[in-house]
């Protein structure tokens, strides 16, 4: 028998197939078992387990997504911050000037002005 790649998650299905089984040994009064791992208190101690560990991966998903919602709010906060600052510079100081340069704005005379371009009549 190959071994069962445990690097991938079980899908909800299977686990919910196997949550049912469990629910369906309880019911049988007279199982026995000599395997240690088929036993009825470690079926019930791997389920509790995995009830606790599925709780806590929840728990650290919600918190996480909350660190990246402030994060990403503290991006945006800053980004407009700077937005502000460019725009104050080029107030203070004027679009062409040295200081706008610095604070990453192209200045005014460096742009290429736009040229017309010919048409080229269609002849037939």
């Amino acid at each position: 028998m190959t071994n069962p790649d445990t690097t991938r998650r079980l899908r909800p299905q299977v686990i919910g197939q196997d949550v049912d089984s469990l629910h369906g040994l309880q019911t049988i009064g007279t199982y026995e078992t000599s395997r240690a791992d088929a036993k009825v208190a470690n079926l019930q101690q791997a389920y509790q387990a995995m009830l606790t560990t599925q709780q806590v991966e929840t728990e650290k998903l919600t918190m996480y997504r909350a660190a990246a919602d402030a994060a990403r709010l503290a991006e945006w906060e800053f980004h407009n911050a700077v937005i502000a600052m460019k725009e104050v510079v080029r107030g203070q100081y004027g679009s062409d000037s040295d200081q706008a340069q610095a604070v990453g704005l192209k200045k005014k005379s460096d742009r290429k002005r736009p040229s017309r371009k010919k048409l080229v009549a269609l002849t037939s």
